[in-house]
């Protein structure tokens, strides 16, 4: 069953570029742990907002690559930029017409 998680990330002023640049760079076993997808991208309607969207094999898949060393460290990075307003939604996938 894929697991879907849609998210938003309020970046303090002027730091959405820093945002981005951290979680567009290769991370470190991301695919080994089950991602299928992990996409980051803007919407200049948001200038200070980061939105994600990543599919996973399962729940238990995402909630286990937050342990990984490399998602630890661009957590850490990326906090300082973050007003700690986050948005989105997580839901199991169904299907798809493209499949």
């Amino acid at each position: 069953m894929t697991f879907a998680n849609v998210g938003s990330l309020e970046t303090k002023p002027g730091q959405r570029d820093a945002v981005l640049s951290i979680l567009v760079r290769p991370m470190a076993g991301l695919k080994d742990a089950g991602c299928l997808l992990y996409e980051v991208g803007v919407n200049d309607a948001v200038p200070d907002a980061v939105f994600v969207c990543e599919l996973w094999e399962s729940p238990e898949a995402h909630r286990a690559s937050l342990e990984l060393e490399s998602v630890q460290a661009a957590i850490e990075e990326a906090m300082p930029l973050l007003t700690g307003e986050m948005g989105g939604n997580q839901f199991t996938v169904l299907g798809s017409p493209l499949r």
